[in-house]
Formats: C-alpha cells, structure tokens, sequence
C-alpha cells in the first residue's frame, strides 16, 4: 500500500482495555496484562521494537515508565525519546524533554533518516496527531480486561478515520490488531 507520507512511518503501539482504556481512574497501568493462558508469550512487541529508533512519549507517560514501571534504568535506553512537557528537564544523551507541538517534530523527525517513530503514549499526543493525520499505522493491543472507567484513549474529535485490517495476533489472551490508514 503506497503511503501519502514518505520515508519513516509513524506508529501508535498501545495497549488498552477491552473498553478502550489507556490506564484506570488513577492513570494506573497494573491492568496490562494477559490471561495466564500464554504467559511466556512475549506477543509482537519485541519484533515490534526492532522497526523502530525513536519513542514519542507524554510527560505522564513517561514519568509512569521512568519511576513507576522501570526506575532502576530508562528501559528505551538504545532509542532516542522525545518526552512532551512544559516541565523544564535536562536533556540526557537519549531523552530530549520538549515542549514542541507533536506535529511539528514529528513533521521534522520523518525527514531524517532512520527506522519508524513510535507514538508510545499518550492519549493526548495521540489525538493531536490523529486530527492531524500524522499516524500511519495503528497497532492495539486488546488486554482481557473490562475497566469501565479511566483514561480513554481517543478523545471526541468529532472525525470520522477509516482504517484497513492488516493484521491480527492473539496470545495469552490479548489480541493484537494492526491497522493501516486508508486513504
């Protein structure tokens, strides 16, 4: 399928509940998880994770990866990160804390050479590149998990954004699906 963007794609990999939630009430991720049916299933994120060198992240985001989920160590530390915050950080050798408009450094990131741009969060860095039709390819990752409230991953944005399957996986209880724009 030929693209209307040239050179690197940019993808949005999530996990979200089957109710379309990025995380609880609480922002809380301890939900992601699969059924126990296949737990040494490591699914397509690690195939995933080679196709691409760069992570986009929300300042929420990332504070759950960096002293939530990891602390110990930046677990993208062989990826360069874009972090979205009006928090002023120090730069490090792979994190680079901006306060950019996604668009526009996704615009300038896609005329560099090198692998695929991952979108790894959040909901409203997503939103803003969705409305912007900056997302090529859309991978879900579907948890066995019924939330009934929290951080709902697409905002009401009032356009519609047809999408063609690509793809399905299933393993220990989650399904990915991948889909890329129509255009």
């Amino acid at each position: 399928m030929e693209n209307k963007h040239d050179g690197r794609q940019v993808i949005l990999y999530i996990a979200m509940s089957l109710d379309g939630y990025i995380a609880d009430k609480n922002g809380g991720v301890h939900w992601l998880m699969g059924d126990g049916s296949d737990s040494e299933n490591k699914g397509s994120y690690p195939e995933f994770y080679e196709t691409i060198d760069t992570v986009i992240l929300g300042y929420k985001t990332y504070d759950q990866v960096a002293n939530e989920l990891f602390p110990d160590h930046w677990i993208y530390d062989d990826r360069k990160s874009y972090v979205f915050t009006h928090h002023q950080l120090p730069n490090t050798k792979l994190i680079t804390f901006t306060d950019e408009e996604p668009v526009g450094l996704i615009e300038k990131l896609k005329k560099e050479e090198g692998k695929d741009i991952w979108i790894c969060g959040g909901a409203s860095i997503v939103n803003q590149l969705l409305k912007s039709d900056m997302i090529d390819t859309f991978c879900f990752s579907i948890i066995p998990t019924i939330l009934g409230e929290g951080i709902s991953l697409f905002h009401h944005h009032g356009m519609e954004k047809k999408l063609k399957l690509v793809s399905t996986r299933t393993y220990d209880g989650i399904v990915d699906l991948v889909y890329k724009r129509r255009l």
